[in-house]
């Protein structure tokens, strides 16, 4: 990886591609969604202020825990413009995800615990499935198939 020299403040969309490992596309579409900014010079080249790492870092590593980027653009709106985050201000940003996070790591053990069940089971249950349905939560309301289409109407 690249080293950039401290005295440069802005990196070039290629040089930020090359340290954060993200491919040019992703940057200039993460740009598009607001998660990063850029400003433009005389040539009409886009330049990133070094913190643009960390926030790229930011997006990646929230990426893939599931986080949307909608709720990552919120997230990156309430850090500070004026200055670098500092580790206070990205722990503090985390922190209102760990509940989620909790829940989804237990999700994803439960799916793991009866995954195998599931897959040679084939009851396709929604009254008794322990994944799809767990307590029979969705009893109280319909069964069978009329369940599966009101299901994606909500969505």
């Amino acid at each position: 990886m690249p080293q950039i020299p401290e005295k440069v403040h802005e990196l070039t969309v290629g040089q930020l591609s090359s340290r954060s490992g993200v491919a040019v596309s992703a940057l200039h579409f993460y740009e598009s969604k607001g998660l990063i900014a850029s400003r433009r010079t005389s040539g009409n080249q886009r330049r990133y202020t070094r913190d643009t790492l960390r926030r790229v870092a930011f997006i990646r590593a929230s990426q893939r825990v599931g986080i949307p980027l909608a709720t990552i653009r919120e997230a990156l709106d309430s850090l500070p413009e004026e200055r670098t985050p500092n580790r206070e201000d990205w722990a503090h940003l985390s922190e209102h995800w760990r509940s989620e996070l909790d829940e989804r790591i237990k999700q994803l053990g439960r799916l793991r615990d009866h995954l195998t069940d599931c897959i040679g089971c084939g009851c396709l249950s929604l009254e008794t499935c322990v994944l799809s349905n767990p307590d029979d939560v969705f009893g109280e309301r319909l069964t069978g198939s009329r369940l599966l289409a009101e299901r994606r109407t909500e969505s």
